[in-house]
């Protein structure tokens, strides 16, 4: 239920944020996605009902990921 004295953008903001969690699948993507798009990892973590902590180490973990896959590239150019 929503209370009488939620902003409908706010409203719109987290429908936006269902429906992206939904198509990518993971919480993970969805973290990295809304990340590339501006969002802090506390707004991202409240509209994922999630921790910071969790915001920071998804992110952490796919710039680990990203930077070993560009190692890999250059080792084999």
């Amino acid at each position: 239920m929503v209370a009488k004295d939620t902003d409908p953008l706010d409203e719109l903001v987290r429908l936006q944020v269902l429906s992206l969690r939904r198509s990518l699948g993971t919480q993970a993507e969805t973290i990295v996605e809304l990340s590339r798009a501006g969002f802090s990892n506390a707004r991202i973590a409240e509209l994922l009902g999630t921790t910071q902590p969790t915001v920071a180490v998804a992110l952490a973990r796919v710039k680990k990921r990203g930077s070993a896959a560009s190692t890999t590239k250059q080792k084999d150019g």
